[in-house]
């Protein structure tokens, strides 16, 4: 077991320009498997290794790390258990997957605006078994075609080989895993504390669902003061129970000169900033990475989408789960486990792992900018560790399990929502343990303001 494990952390140690040996000071504990045609623990087990590998570096000696597969698995699905309340509904209920005339495609409606777009196309109303009777008669990768152009989200089932082929899967196949550019930055008076290394880091959070959020949920795990920064009105629904942790939660509206005076304020002090917009968003808003430079010329810029910066699919709207069908991750579960329609992964691995690496990208800059060789920017996307994870060969084929109650923590977590059980961290850094200052909380429920210590 972890041999896929060990194949992944030397791919990420090469994205991070560290030397293979960089694996020799994890190890990995447990022996539970996500049944998966792929190896869903191995690159769970991974990716958050090398999070902590990173920041581990920042403490004298690098102390050791620890990784428990079983938990880093569970913590790959949900980390909470709300006791005595429920949370909203994952899924908006036209979301799906549907056959086609000519195969399958995935509708993700769970924003307003996403599902009035795929509805528009269908010319149906938003009932599931009117949309899959209108779904039947188009041919899937003309409506997708359609709905994408229409600002919708969706994603014809492909195979690998057609993935292969495809211009876009052949772009994402020649980019790094993390694509650094570094920069002169001035250098910077703070200094980590070992028990605590990221305490006193600023991290400007402006992600959505689901990569950007667990990679700032990691960094606050270890100290950094985590701002979150949402439109007025934007919400995530179920999701925000599991990534708020540890943050503080803020609105502004962009479009008010207010608004923008205090963003720009909070960019400028930020050490770090995490953001998870399609490129050019950021650009149209007034804010790009020129502007963003000038700003703040130290600040650590992290950014991903979903199908890659390069291609022709470059700013396409994209989820985990529609890139696991245009990348023939979900038509090889279907093909391999003998079943009649796409067999995604048991987790979104896409999400969870390249948010680790996002973290791990965000701490390895920090790293070089505390040893004084400037700062710098690293793009990711959900498509380039799609690729990673096919890469690492066959999964296994175990009976599937679920969190028991020693894998949760004994101390109940008292959120926006009501009482909850998180579980245990996934990893441990000898002398530096990773845990969250500040309970899950709504989005918007403080002010756009650094913490005061």
């Amino acid at each position: 077991m972890f041999a896929a494990a060990r194949q992944f952390l030397a791919a990420i140690a090469a994205a991070l320009d560290e030397p293979p040996s960089m694996a020799d000071r994890i190890g990995f504990i447990g022996n539970d498997a996500l049944p998966s045609v792929y190896p869903v623990t191995d690159l769970a087990a991974a990716s958050i290794g090398a999070a902590c590998l990173a920041v581990s570096r920042l403490i004298e000696g690098a102390p050791a790390v620890t990784v428990d597969a079983r938990l880093a698995s569970l913590w790959f699905g949900w980390s909470i258990r709300p006791e005595g309340w429920e949370p909203p509904p994952l899924w908006d209920p036209v979301a799906g997957d549907y056959p086609t005339a000519d195969g399958w495609i995935r509708l993700h409606t769970n924003a307003p605006r996403h599902r009035e777009a795929a509805l528009a196309v269908l010319d149906v109303p938003a009932e599931r078994g009117a949309v899959a009777a209108a779904v039947a008669g188009w041919a899937k990768d003309e409506l997708e075609s359609r709905i994408v152009e229409a600002g919708g989200c969706a994603a014809a089932m492909r195979s690998s080989a057609d993935w292969t082929t495809h211009p876009q899967g052949a772009a994402v196949a020649a980019e790094p895993l993390i694509a650094f550019t570094p920069y002169q930055a001035p250098g910077a008076s703070w200094r980590p504390r070992a028990e605590r290394p990221l305490d006193g880091i600023r991290v400007l959070d402006l992600t959505r669902i689901l990569a950007g959020p667990v990679a700032t949920r990691f960094l606050a795990g270890y100290g950094a003061d985590i701002l979150r920064i949402d439109p007025p009105g934007w919400d995530e629904g179920a999701v925000i129970p599991e990534i708020t942790l540890g943050k503080h939660c803020a609105r502004l509206d962009l479009e008010k000169r207010e608004d923008r005076t205090r963003f720009e304020t909070l960019l400028a002090e930020a050490d770090i900033l995490v953001h998870g917009y399609r490129p050019g968003a950021l650009d149209a808003l007034g804010y790009g990475e020129a502007i963003r430079r000038t700003l703040n010329p130290g600040l650590i810029d992290i950014c991903l989408d979903a199908y890659g910066w390069s291609g022709p699919w470059r700013g396409r709207r994209g989820f985990d789960s529609l890139v696991q069908m245009s990348s023939g991750i979900a038509e090889t579960g279907m093909t391999m486990l003998g079943r009649e329609r796409p067999t995604p992964l048991p987790v979104q691995a896409l999400d969870h792992a390249t948010g680790y690496l996002m973290a791990a990208a965000a701490v390895h800059a920090l790293n070089s900018r505390q040893e004084g060789r400037g700062a710098a920017s690293a793009r990711l996307s959900l498509a380039r560790t799609a690729r990673l994870l096919t890469e690492g060969g066959s999964g296994e084929r175990g009976a599937p399990f679920s969190a028991d109650e020693s894998d949760w923590n004994a101390r109940l977590e008292t959120t926006d929502w009501g009482p909850a059980k998180r579980l245990l961290p996934p990893a441990h850094i000898t002398g530096a343990p990773m845990r969250w200052d500040h309970p899950a909380s709504q989005l918007g429920s403080a002010e756009a303001n650094w913490k005061t210590t």
